[in-house]
């Protein structure tokens, strides 16, 4: 499952946990995206860093599922 578009803010869930992660940071690395999460709660807890994936169904973080239902405006 994807999002059009991986966004500072958004929520995603740790598959297989109830863990929920906040975006913090997107960049670019050899032409890779790069994401920076933290755990949600957590602010004492370290960053994490994970390579967005693209496909035809949009962007995806492997190992994390959207926690929210994208909005269609």
């Amino acid at each position: 499952m994807g999002v059009s578009k991986i966004q500072i803010g958004q929520l995603w869930k740790k598959d297989g946990t109830r863990d929920i992660y906040l975006v913090t940071r997107l960049y670019t690395e050899a032409l890779s995206t790069m994401v920076v999460m933290r755990k949600s709660g957590a602010e004492g807890e370290a960053l994490i860093r994970v390579r967005a994936q693209s496909n035809s169904a949009g962007h995806s973080i492997p190992g994390f599922s959207p926690a929210q239902e994208e909005e269609k405006l």
